[in-house]
């Protein structure tokens, strides 16, 4: 009997050498497609690209998912926002992309309940009302129908919510993932595409040929060994700071560049799961001051947040706000009976948010297409193209629209069809049904049908913390790009944004094993510095 491809054994992950990866580009030398930034948005127009068959190169600065990736409010979502500013196009779009989400990475993104207590009678069929609607516009990418919750109900689901006045809730669903390790999944499915993927690798200087894009100069972070790349495609997709790499780009033809992203800042405050035992998120639609509060399980802890502060100058580590701890620790304490304080954080870490200007033009008649108000692609006049705004839910039709953008403007010749929405990227289950939550402690499970692969690696049983194995730093090191302490208890595992005084004891094991692993300094002693940021609060 023949097997399917479900039923036969996952294939050994691909190898992630560094110098094997360099010395690969090096030879390569002429790719279809050059991407910078190694974020949500350029991961997905990699998958795309290199799984129509193009050949592909994306390059990091840092690491994979480093800036506002990693950092997100951990939701996938429809935007029930702008279901209420009358949006009904922009929230079906990302109702289906939720459903796509879950389905290509089910150990990494799954559905979750949300309460929205209410205080005051009208409240109820009010918000029953608009979230109907937001079944019926998932339609078949519904996750659960909306229910009205009584007190007693609502009390029970959210043992500490506060029960003064309280009428009862709505309940209704949405999705949560693990955004940094989705962000690699997506990574290492192009890379087993034939994409070619470096992080730690920064561009230092665009080539022009005759005033177009033409390639890259590369600087590997570790040796300061240099390369040159041809591209016939260049995509800029660095989030926040695109208008970086534009301003490089233009200097070229000495034009002066209009800047297209206004940075927003959020903050999350993390604490124990002991303030919200249940396997509910809570949401407040309307704060005292309007804006929008959540509190969501997540890995074992408990995720508050999110404020939405205007920045003049994006930074790579953003650093909290008084007033923004003020705000949600405020807020909590409105809406739980028992509110935790400045002592029960267990870590901070603050999103930077590529907000586009509301601007029509851009500066030296750039060819602009605006795809939505969530995200926008520009070409310049070099050829250069850039995407920026935009949410994680959405990311795949951010890079489906990118290369649309490309094959309109002629800078790629239009090759296969997106068929993303069906592809499991690596490790996703394919030997039975997902058993664990997202919102439970981190663990093996993460690693979907790859558990045995990271079992199989010295030291599965060591366990340096809970959820955290001597193997699963080799694997890090050896299959998922990892370099430095921060890459692994960032993003590979993530306990920096669980418990940043837990990483911090951690970090000297975990440098110790990548050390051995990489032969490289693991950058113990920043890790340090970065997981003291992490605990220390605004004054």
């Amino acid at each position: 009997m023949v097997k399917t491809v479900s039923e036969t054994e996952p294939t050994l992950p691909l190898t992630t050498d560094r110098a094997a990866l360099l010395n690969q580009i090096d030879q390569q030398g002429q790719y279809d497609l050059a991407i910078i930034g190694g974020g949500a948005t350029g991961l997905g127009v990699a998958l795309d690209a290199a799984n129509r068959g193009f050949k592909v190169l994306l390059v990091e600065a840092e690491d994979f998912a480093k800036g506002t990736s990693s950092r997100s409010t951990k939701l996938l979502h429809g935007g029930v926002r702008y279901l209420a500013q009358g949006d009904i196009p922009l929230v079906r779009e990302a109702l289906h992309e939720r459903s796509a989400v879950m389905h290509n990475a089910p150990h990494l993104a799954q559905p979750l309940a949300f309460l929205m207590p209410c205080y005051r009678t009208w409240q109820v069929p009010f918000y029953w009302t608009g979230l109907k609607l937001y079944d019926a516009l998932s339609g078949k990418h519904g996750l659960g129908p909306t229910q009205i919750l009584s007190s007693a109900q609502t009390q029970q689901q959210l043992p500490n919510v506060w029960r003064t006045g309280l009428k009862g809730a709505v309940k209704y669903w949405d999705g949560q993932f693990d955004d940094a390790r989705l962000a690699l999944a997506i990574a290492r499915t192009a890379a087993s595409k034939g994409a070619h993927l470096i992080n730690h690798c920064r561009v230092t200087k665009i080539h022009h040929d005759s005033g177009r894009a033409s390639g890259l100069v590369l600087k590997d972070a570790e040796t300061g060994r240099e390369l040159s790349i041809n591209t016939r495609c260049l995509v800029n997709a660095t989030g926040v700071w695109v208008d970086q790499i534009r301003a490089d780009d233009d200097a070229v033809s000495q034009r002066q560049t209009e800047p297209m992203v206004a940075p927003s800042q959020g903050l999350h405050v993390v604490v124990d799961r002991e303030f919200m035992p249940g396997d509910v998120a809570l949401i407040v639609p309307k704060t005292s001051d309007g804006r929008v509060l959540f509190a969501v399980p997540w890995l074992g802890k408990v995720i508050l947040g999110t404020t939405d502060t205007p920045r003049s100058t994006p930074d790579l580590e953003p650093k909290p706000f008084k007033e923004e701890l003020d705000f949600i620790l405020r807020e909590a304490a409105r809406h739980l009976q028992r509110a935790p304080g400045h002592q029960d954080i267990r870590s901070l870490w603050v999103g930077l948010r590529p907000l586009v200007r509301p601007t029509d033009s851009h500066h030296h008649s750039q060819a602009t297409k605006r795809i939505s108000r969530e995200h926008t692609i520009v070409t310049s006049a070099s050829g250069m193209v850039t995407v920026t705004g935009g949410k994680w839910t959405t990311y795949r039709v951010m890079a489906h629209d990118t290369l649309a953008h490309c094959f309109k403007e002629g800078l790629l010749a239009t090759k296969g069809l997106d068929q993303t929405a069906e592809l499991l990227l690596i490790g996703a289950q394919t030997q039975g049904p997902v058993t664990h939550k997202i919102c439970d402690a981190p663990g093996l499970a993460q690693y979907g049908d790859e558990q045995s692969s990271v079992q199989s690696m010295a030291g599965a049983r060591d366990m340096l913390a809970p959820g955290l194995s001597g193997a699963m730093v080799r694997f890090a090191a050896r299959y998922e790009y990892a370099r430095t302490v921060e890459d692994v208890l960032a993003r590979r595992h993530r306990l920096l944004f669980l418990d940043a005084a837990a990483a911090q004891r951690l970090a000297p094991d975990v440098g110790e094993i990548l050390q051995s692993a990489t032969g490289q300094d693991p950058q113990t002693e920043a890790f340090v510095s970065l997981a003291q940021q992490y605990q220390t609060l605004p004054v």
